[in-house]
């Protein structure tokens, strides 16, 4: 396979499986682009490769960096808008686990907080409720607990507990 024939299948795999992350697909092509091109690429040039169009590419790059794994520089003598993706790959892995963190675990934290306080706490009923509510907030919890800990750490100290897990 040529490395032109290796980035493209790439580009459109990332894109692929980040749908069942639940990322767009569209987003995940334009970060696998950045990553895999050796250059700053401009909106024109995201735009050209993905065969997208201008709102597309603006809205996604935008993303990117609210996301921090793109950001934008600058080229000396041009007046165009270039970017480039975070390539540490453990710094990616910590940001996409902090924004997902945000997004998801979050919101979910909050919403059976705000589901245990039910006002009719004695019945058999709202016990059950409760505690199948308690038992999701653990579950939630541990995975929170889980993520911050990746966010904080060094690769070397996770891929270690990681693996002391697994033993």
């Amino acid at each position: 396979m040529k490395l032109s024939e290796a980035k493209e299948k790439y580009i459109q795999t990332w894109g692929t499986f980040a749908t069942n992350w639940g990322i767009n697909r569209t987003m995940a092509q334009v970060h696998a682009l950045l990553l895999a091109t050796g250059k700053p690429l401009s909106t024109d040039e995201v735009m050209e490769q993905l065969e997208i169009s201008r709102g597309n590419a603006n809205m996604n790059l935008r993303a990117l960096m609210d996301w921090g794994i793109v950001r934008k520089e600058f080229i000396k003598g041009d007046r165009k808008e270039y970017f480039v993706a975070e390539k540490d790959v453990w710094f990616l892995f910590k940001q996409i686990t902090k924004e997902r963190r945000k997004r998801e675990i979050e919101p979910v934290i909050s919403f059976l907080e705000e589901l245990k306080s039910i006002e009719d706490k004695d019945s058999e009923g709202a016990k059950e409720f409760i505690k199948l509510m308690d038992d999701f907030s653990s579950v939630t919890g541990k995975i929170n607990n889980i993520m911050d800990l990746a966010i904080k750490s060094d690769d070397h100290w996770l891929v270690g507990k990681i693996t002391n897990l697994l033993k």
